[in-house]
């Protein structure tokens, strides 16, 4: 699977999406306390306005070693640093929501960036040095994930190229393995149980 190209792919219909959500919509309802304007402007930063500096910041060593790393590593902070990270979110959120209109010249930066550095270059995340081919996968789960919540409570369809769908899943899947919840993951894809109502992760 091509990290790059899904990448670019998810950015390209994030970006379309964004332009169809209609503008009496925006105020409404998101995701959790996120009003959908906020819901996008928190996948702008994460998936977008984030990607240029990360790769353009060495690191000296890998921290993280693998795309579940990522997200394993996020769950696994002591609570109050968990919560003021939560906090700081939100407050991004807010201020990139003002970005709603450069949306399609973020995702250019964006994908200008990842053509100068190769696959295997170390670079600065928020949780350590991480392999670009790593960590890039991170931000195309936030493209996908946050693109249907933002096209349910917009009202509007997105259709994600299915190999971007499949790596988003599959990180999930990976995810939950890392978390201890793999089997649970699987007997409910195999229709053997459902899974918890609070099941999720991320």
């Amino acid at each position: 699977m091509d990290y790059r190209r899904t990448y670019r792919s998810a950015a390209v219909t994030f970006v379309d999406l964004v332009d169809r959500v209609p503008a009496d919509r925006l105020d409404g309802p998101g995701l959790g306390d996120w009003t959908l304007r906020a819901l996008i402007g928190h996948t702008l930063s994460s998936a977008l306005i984030q990607v240029p500096p990360v790769l353009a910041t060495p690191a000296k060593s890998v921290n993280v070693a693998a795309a579940e790393g990522y997200f394993a590593f996020v769950r696994d902070v002591p609570a109050d640093v968990y919560a003021a990270a939560v906090a700081a979110s939100d407050a991004d959120a807010q201020e990139s929501a003002a970005a709603l209109d450069d949306a399609g010249a973020l995702a250019g930066r964006a994908t200008q960036a990842l053509a100068t550095v190769a696959d295997d270059d170390v670079v600065s995340t928020p949780v350590g040095g991480m392999r670009v081919r790593d960590w890039l996968p991170t931000r195309t789960f936030e493209l996908v994930v946050h693109g249907t919540d933002v096209a349910a409570a917009a009202g509007v369809p997105v259709e994600f190229d299915p190999a971007a769908v499949a790596g988003a899943t599959l990180l999930a899947a990976k995810i939950a393995v890392v978390l201890g919840d793999g089997a649970v993951l699987l007997r409910a894809l195999t229709g053997r149980s459902s899974l918890p109502s609070s099941f999720s992760v991320v």
